[in-house]
């Protein structure tokens, strides 16, 4: 079964509370093609699965004493992989502390049990001791040239959910990811999930 951690409003309070959180965002060279770069700097192999963008949503709603869940009315962008494992990302919402926070949902579609990649971790050490997680997504602003990483607190925890190992046929469950926020001027960003092809998310 899938098993989560690091809900929604934790991460939240831990970035409102004002935990330092180191900013990973990279520089990628103005070489054609950096949009089809791993978060490595690696170039994946090419993508079987397939990508789909959709208009952008609401926000993310917020009850009075439960954590932050997605807004699942919202779609903007479907990412199937070829391994069976499909992303649907709902919101990619600007918070007022200078983040940006993704929220999704991670889909079995196939009649087995799916173990999931490793890959989605990350390769830094400090993050691969929190076990498994979703660390190993990146935002790529093509137009600044950058490349914006899971933010981590001073402890290297990730803020993204953690503790997700297999998904049951046919299960969906809620996923999301904390960045820094690219430019006010930028609009749309990529989203790179290791293994799973590229898709252009609106920023909200």
């Amino acid at each position: 079964m899938a098993l989560m951690s690091n809900r929604y409003g934790t991460a939240a309070r831990r970035a409102a509370a004002g935990v330092t959180v180191v900013v990973l965002a990279g520089l990628l060279s103005a070489c054609g093609g950096g949009g089809e770069q791993s978060g490595d700097g690696k170039k994946p192999p090419e993508n079987v699965g397939s990508a789909s963008s959709a208009p952008s949503g609401q926000g993310t709603p917020k009850g009075d004493d439960g954590p932050t869940v997605p807004d699942t009315s919202a779609t903007l962008a479907t990412i199937n992989g070829s391994n069976g494992f499909q992303f649907v990302i709902h919101t990619a919402a600007r918070d007022q502390g200078g983040f940006i926070t993704v929220t999704g949902s991670l889909k079995n579609t196939t009649s087995k049990m799916l173990i999931a990649p490793p890959q989605w971790s990350g390769q830094e050490v400090n993050v691969k001791q929190t076990g498994p997680s979703l660390a190993g997504i990146t935002l790529l602003d093509k137009t600044e040239k950058k490349r914006y990483y899971v933010l981590r607190d001073t402890e290297g925890y990730p803020l993204t959910t953690t503790g997700v190992t297999t998904v049951k046929a046919g299960e969906s469950v809620s996923v999301f990811a904390q960045f820094p926020a690219p430019p006010a001027s930028t609009t749309q960003v990529d989203i790179q999930i290791p293994q799973m092809p590229v898709a252009t998310i609106e920023l909200s």
